[in-house]
């Protein structure tokens, strides 16, 4: 197996030719296929970055459908007050995340073990179900079962960002994640508005239609998509490497990828907490409706796309990924302050466009991590990750709305402040990039250039250090 850094020379085709293993060097806008030649001579498969893209995309979109629907349908089956419904749904979202927390390590694990396809169809088909799970559950407690399934089947974002990372080279590992991200923001756009415009027709109907675009993907991928990860470069399954507990030791094989793990998880609680408090604040402070919310997270969800998509190959091409990583944490924690004090609704709209900026962060951390790890252990490591993000998606709702936002908004305040959750937000996200800059100079691109292991050296020794930007 080469070393990372000599990605943009690799060629699988005669280790794989067969198998139709992609080297991702191919433009996004010339097909999202392959390069990868077939045993019969006949073309080969395409659309390998373009299913993964569409897996995301469908992941999310999704989540983003449920947001306006899930609300009122568990208030629907217990037949309750709103504050009894609220109670139930904070335990279904937790839910959802736990399950992320204990299945993506091991998701991630046998992707390495058994490679990408087979782990990402089963994700898929898993996801169907768990929609149709919940646009037919009769009592909540369905509805909570159809949530787990959901959180199962969403920690195909591991073997996602795996998959990515297999067909990526150093050159173009910051561009795939960078539309990887963009089709977060695209879920994000179209989420809502769309599960808002079903719902109004059916509060079930957003759950059949993304039960059947989850199907049709996973029909998709079986007939299509190709193997990324080579026999040659899996790993065994080992149980110690595959719970969340066992893969976050496993980070420390990886010192660059262990010494970002503190900013990553700063930068994602705060990202959490800013999710999950966004509309009771912005109801609270400037008395906004449902759709004021809509437009403005579907704002988000543009100005991310745009920024992903658009703008991450450009700038890190120029800057680097670390140059990137931390002015991208500087612009979030700015945005953060200025949510905190915004006195009027319409100043929130600028910090939106500004604050996109800090959306270049992720793809560049991620194209860190995805350089310093091999292809034979891409998914342990982003199981890691996504458990990592998984407890912030459980610690940001109880610290952020439960904790922050409720008691600034009592009596029992000393004063009214209900801008203190994004105040914690800025604060935890500029402690991250002083910790990114630490990081850095301590893992200098110089030094680490080429260093990543084999899958021969990594098995015996554990050890890694990050390829150069």
């Amino acid at each position: 197996m080469k070393n990372r850094g000599d990605d943009s020379e690799r060629n699988w085709d005669d280790a794989e030719s067969d198998s139709g293993v992609v080297d991702g060097d191919s433009d996004f806008a010339n097909g999202l296929g392959s390069n990868a030649k077939r045993s019969d001579g006949s073309p080969p498969r395409k659309a390998a970055i373009a299913f993964i893209l569409f897996t995301l995309f469908i992941d999310v979109l999704g989540i983003g459908i449920v947001i306006p629907v899930l609300p009122e349908l568990v208030k629907e089956l217990i037949g309750g007050e709103i504050s009894e419904a609220g109670v139930y749904f904070s335990v279904i979202m937790a839910s959802y995340a736990l399950m992320q927390f204990f299945f993506a390590p091991l998701i991630g694990a046998c992707s390495d073990r058994f490679g990408r396809r087979p782990v990402l169809l089963a994700s898929m088909f898993g996801f169907s179900v768990n929609f149709l799970i919940q646009a037919l559950a009769p009592t909540v407690w369905w509805l909570l079962l159809g949530r787990v399934v959901a959180g199962i089947s969403g920690a195909s974002f591991t073997t996602a960002n795996a998959y990515i990372a297999d067909i990526s080279t150093s050159e173009t590992r910051a561009r795939n994640f960078g539309f990887a991200g963009m089709m977060f923001g695209l879920g994000f756009i179209i989420g809502p508005a769309l599960g808002g415009l079903l719902g109004g027709i059916s509060i079930r109907l957003p759950f059949y239609v993304s039960a059947g675009l989850a199907i049709i993907n996973w029909l998709y991928g079986y007939f299509v998509l190709p193997e990324s990860l080579p026999p040659e470069d899996r790993s065994d399954l080992q149980l110690s490497k595959a719970n969340p507990l066992g893969t976050m030791v496993h980070l420390r094989n990886f010192p660059l990828v262990a010494a970002l793990v503190a900013p990553f998880v700063l930068i994602s609680l705060g990202q959490r907490g800013l999710e999950n408090v966004w509309v009771l604040n912005t109801g609270y402070r400037y008395g906004w409706d449902e759709v004021t919310n809509g437009l403005t997270l579907g704002l988000v969800g543009l100005t991310a796309a745009i920024v992903q998509g658009g703008m991450v190959r450009p700038i890190i091409a120029r800057y680097g990924e670390r140059r990137t990583a931390v002015f991208a944490t500087l612009v979030s924690g700015t945005a953060f302050m200025g949510y905190a004090f915004a006195t009027q609704g319409w100043m929130v709209w600028p910090i939106i466009i500004f604050g996109s900026l800090g959306g270049l962060g992720g793809p560049a951390i991620q194209s860190l991590v995805a350089g310093a790890v091999p292809s034979h252990e891409q998914g342990k490591v982003q199981g890691a990750l996504t458990s990592l993000v998984s407890l912030t998606n459980v610690v940001a709702p109880l610290i952020f709305t439960g904790g922050l936002f409720s008691y600034f908004t009592s009596s029992a305040a000393p004063f009214e402040f209900a801008g203190a959750p994004f105040v914690l937000g800025s604060v935890l996200v500029f402690i991250a990039s002083i910790v990114l800059s630490k990081v850095f100079k301590r893992f200098p691109a110089e030094h680490s250039e080429h260093m990543v292991p084999t899958a021969t050296s990594d098995r015996s020794a554990g050890n890694d250090t990050s390829p150069k930007d």
